[in-house]
């Protein structure tokens, strides 16, 4: 009788904290105790990319061992990046925010890459808002589909997914202009 009241407790317990976790409803100071509605943004901007020069924005920090891996050269090479995005093409279109992070080579067979980055953006609507991506990203393919794991400010709650496309690409140095379009839901 006493273990049916202990299992019984547990399981209630169990209900109301489950019960809590999923509340569309908040006590939290950002949102004082109201229904929170779910909002869907679009937002379209350019990645630039830069490897080679004076003023790179991607930096290698590890190569792979020479003659390490004989399918592919750069398997296992890490790249730490601040990339500026832009609103169009052009690098002196408007600054819309900038792309931290890092990506590495993680594929034997193809250019494949594990990308994890925050997309801060400095102007607009969603300044001050980052959101973030962690996902994989064949870059020699027409499409890439990456997902939107979190973000904070105007994208507490986030996910969603990113849709990258090269615009321009550098095949002797690397350098490239990335579109991306990212479709995300937040609160």
């Amino acid at each position: 009788m006493a273990s049916r009241f202990v299992l019984l407790s547990f399981l209630l317990l169990l209900f109301s904290i489950t019960t809590a976790s999923f509340s569309t409803t908040t006590n939290h100071p950002s949102f004082p105790n109201k229904k929170l509605k779910e909002k869907h943004s679009h937002l379209h901007f350019f990645f630039h990319d830069i490897i080679s020069g004076r003023n790179a924005t991607a930096v290698p920090v590890i190569q792979p061992a020479e003659g390490a891996h004989s399918r592919s050269a750069f398997f296992g090479a890490v790249v730490i990046m601040d990339d500026p995005l832009t609103e169009g093409p052009d690098m002196n279109s408007q600054l819309v925010g900038r792309a931290q992070g890092m990506y590495a080579a993680t594929a034997q067979d193809e250019v494949g890459l594990l990308v994890a980055m925050n997309l801060a953006f400095t102007a607009g609507k969603f300044n001050g808002s980052v959101l973030s991506v962690l996902g994989r990203n064949p870059p020699l393919h027409p499409v890439r589909e990456m997902p939107i794991v979190g973000g904070s400010g105007l994208f507490r709650f986030a996910r969603g997914y990113a849709l990258a496309r090269t615009h321009w690409l550098n095949v002797t140095n690397g350098d490239a202009i990335v579109e991306y379009n990212v479709y995300v839901m937040h609160y």
